[in-house]
């Protein structure tokens, strides 16, 4: 028998061998494949209403592929898009579908859903002729990955200006077409022309304001994360001093960036997705 001494530092160090080794096999990806379980909304419009404060804006976005996230981060996946594919290869297609998430989902019962898809996209997994037996299963396991929106390929990042905002010193902005694959952290704001700088709070969903903002015009940096790092993207346009509650402005560019993650080699960057 070996000594409790002895016992306690053999343990240790195979768990520093276990662990050691478990963070060996991760590297960095940018889309890592994971598994989970979904289910649907059987109203669309719901999502009209999503925690997001897209309004009836969401039901045009991504084709109407919607989803409302169990991990919604206070509103930092907002416009944050998923490819998903059901396990089923009898009742869904390989393809699957990308989704744009619009609310937060809260789980009230132990069978933990990460996602609950419009009925629109849910049934989009479908093979054909099999779509009314796909919304009877109701839940469904899937992998998901993140992935750009389909629709915003070719739109610029643009800031709606919400009902909320009280010319000219209360501004609230709604960050659309953000490109799917990133996560916002800050915004800043400042007057053309000056180098001072306004930051912007995130109102728990795609909403950002700010009080006591100059007239403007305005120009903006956006600081988009990745798992360890983050960059800046610098607006072309600007918010004219005029700027007008409901109204979309174009800043001239687009976000490419990408957000990554630690995940096995095995589940990064699949060829077949």
């Amino acid at each position: 028998m070996f000594p409790l001494k002895l016992k306690r530092a053999i343990f240790l160090h195979f768990l520093f061998f276990l662990l050691s080794f478990a963070t060996a096999e991760l590297i960095d990806c940018t889309q890592c494949e994971h598994k989970g379980k979904i289910s649907y909304i059987s109203e669309d419009s719901a999502l009209s209403s999503g925690a997001c404060a897209y309004g009836s804006m969401a039901l045009g976005f991504n084709h109407g592929y919607l989803a409302a996230a169990s991990f919604y981060a206070d509103g930092a996946l907002c416009g944050g898009c998923y490819r998903m594919r059901c396990k089923n290869k009898r009742l869904c297609k390989k393809e699957g579908t990308t989704v744009m998430v619009t609310d937060e989902l809260t789980n009230n019962n132990s069978s933990k859903i990460d996602f609950a898809l419009s009925r629109k996209a849910y049934m989009a997994m479908a093979n054909k002729g099999m779509e009314k037996e796909l919304l009877k299963h109701g839940t469904i396991h899937v992998t998901y990955k993140r992935y750009p929106c389909d629709d915003f390929t070719n739109k610029n990042l643009s800031l709606r200006v919400d009902e909320s905002s009280k010319w000219p010193n209360h501004l609230a902005v709604k960050v659309l077409y953000q490109g799917g694959q990133t996560e916002i952290r800050d915004i800043w704001l400042s007057q053309l022309g000056s180098s001072d700088l306004i930051s912007l709070t995130r109102n728990r969903s795609a909403v950002w304001e700010a009080d006591n903002v100059p007239r403007g015009p305005f120009k903006f940096e956006f600081e988009v994360i990745d798992r360890d790092d983050s960059s800046s993207i610098f607006t072309e346009k600007v918010l004219p001093a005029d700027w007008k509650p409901g109204t979309i402005y174009d800043t001239g560019v687009q976000v490419r960036e990408y957000s990554s993650e630690a995940c096995s080699e095995d589940n990064c960057n699949l060829d077949d997705w």
